[in-house]
């Protein structure tokens, strides 16, 4: 079924220019969106000094080496490319200026003398597992891992009930103003981030909360884009759903709890999955309330690679394929909501 689905044509029964385009279309924006995230995935499986080779090559390949009689540590090999030897495959004993000192690992009595540029490395594929292994030998991930989680699932959850109930209000209650609140809400949006990073602090700083994980949930719990999706949804259910409710005695928190809230499933989900990648890719708050290591998310924690003079690449490409995981699942799970519940909420 899923081979006949992508060979549908337009109804003549072979392909024209039309399902040649779309397929081209297809296949670009598939590369473009996933050919760097398997870049990077495989990059990190790449030792440092495939890294650093240009031109870079897409798998994780390793110099091949071979252990040569009369010698206590294995000896790389190279395919001479020109010369009496060409086509040889010979191990390197030492390099001096622009010539090597070679011998053949089946006579290691013969020994050659090979020009740099006339030879290529032997290559082989290998997974450097060595730079997942040093996240935990070098740095805490497990600590870091655990303060990402936390500060991603309270926040996403205060999130999810502040931000629903907002929404609640200005959607089923009439309210003189309620417009006007409404306005000045998503008004905020026009209101760059950075402009109120100092007010925030001084803010944060002034009840204790610096160096603290619920310094960095509290400031972002209540969220223009969450009140404005999520009214735009409610606006939907049905006001005689909610009055049957009330004739029955429920309570107007039972109202929301009960029955708006299940309703609203579609667009809770795709707040969720906003508001989880908010929380989890944030790095510039936290930098600046966290200041104690222990506190550290992941992103800072990656952040921590980068030194002064040098970079650590291959543990940070292993840390940043970790780090995505967990995204891409949360995404994965609840993909689906996210076309219905922006579609019902009015969003072009």
């Amino acid at each position: 079924m899923a081979l006949s689905f992508l060979t549908l044509t337009r109804g003549r029964g072979r392909f024209d220019l039309a399902d040649w385009l779309t397929w081209a279309y297809l296949v670009l924006a598939l590369l473009l969106m996933f050919g760097p995230v398997l870049w990077v995935a495989m990059s990190s499986f790449k030792t440092e000094a495939a890294l650093q080779e240009y031109p870079p090559t897409f798998l994780p390949l390793a110099p091949q080496t071979a252990t040569v009689e009369g010698y206590d540590e294995p000896l790389q090999l190279f395919r001479v490319t020109a010369g009496e030897h060409e086509g040889k495959v010979l191990a390197q004993i030492r390099r001096v200026g622009l010539m090597s000192q070679m011998v053949d690992p089946a006579d290691p009595s013969q020994k050659f003398q090979v020009n740099i540029n006339d030879r290529v490395p032997e290559r082989e594929f290998a997974l450097a597992t060595e730079n997942y292994s040093v996240l935990f030998e070098r740095f805490n991930f497990g600590l870091y891992f655990w303060n990402s989680v936390f500060i991603t699932v309270v926040a996403t959850i205060i999130t999810v009930l502040f931000n629903s109930m907002a929404a609640f209000a200005l959607s089923k209650y009439k309210f003189r103003g309620r417009t006007l609140v409404f306005v000045l809400i998503v008004a905020t949006l026009m209101i760059p981030p950075t402009v109120n990073l100092v007010p925030i602090y001084l803010v944060v700083s002034q009840i204790g909360l610096v160096n603290s994980p619920w310094g960095v949930i509290w400031p972002a719990v209540a969220t223009p884009t969450g009140v404005f999706l999520l009214r735009q949804y409610m606006l939907t259910i049905p006001d005689d759903l909610l009055d049957a409710a009330r004739m029955d005695h429920a309570s107007e928190w039972k109202v929301y709890w009960r029955i708006v809230l299940p309703l609203s499933a579609p667009a809770l989900a795709v707040l969720v999955i906003f508001s989880v990648m908010w929380r989890w890719n944030e790095f510039l708050w936290p930098l600046i309330v966290l200041n104690r290591s222990e506190q550290f998310t992941l992103q800072l924690a990656l952040n921590s690679f980068q030194g002064d003079l040098q970079t650590s690449w291959a543990p940070l490409l292993a840390m940043t394929v970790l780090t995505l995981l967990p995204i891409t699942l949360v995404f994965a799970v609840l993909q689906k909501y996210i076309t219905t519940g922006i579609a019902q909420s009015g969003v072009k």
